[in-house]
């Protein structure tokens, strides 16, 4: 992979999985992914190993942005503990990310602070993830149509 996410954003697509805003359509090699407040929708495509999507961080940035991140959690690609996501069910990253003005370590951190969760066991486990993510040999490009 050219270009690695930030690692928050796994907090991120665990939270569109938790919150079942990531749809499949695996006959078609889509997905969709809604926004943590339903304003957009994100479409994810995938052929040969290269996936699209225009959510912004994919189309402007060229990291995976959440919406990829879940779905290759969903198609078990990269590994998803439900447990733990679940604890990020409901929260609305864009307002956070807003507030926090993109410092996403701190939007993170305030979720955890006020939902009072396990930092230490919640953080090795995004690790993992994270290596899974660096350890992947696909590739991420601009969609069609912006939201």
């Amino acid at each position: 992979m050219e270009k690695l996410p930030p690692i928050e954003k796994i907090y991120e697509a665990y939270s569109a999985l938790a919150d079942d805003r990531v749809q499949l359509k695996e006959e078609a090699s889509q997905a969709t992914v809604t926004s943590s407040d339903g304003s957009k929708h994100y479409t994810i495509t995938w052929k040969d190993g290269h996936y699209t999507s225009n959510d912004s961080a994919t189309y402007w940035a060229g990291y995976p942005g959440y919406p990829v991140l879940a779905v290759w959690m969903k198609q078990g690609i990269l590994p998803c503990n439900m447990g733990i996501a679940k604890q990020f069910a409901g929260v609305g990253w864009k307002e956070l990310n807003q507030q926090f003005k993109r410092k996403y370590v701190k939007a993170v951190a305030s979720v955890m602070e006020a939902r009072q969760l396990d930092a230490e066991t919640i953080t090795a486990d995004v690790q993992q993830v994270y290596e899974a993510v660096k350890a992947l040999e696909l590739t991420v490009g601009r969609g069609k149509g912006r939201p």
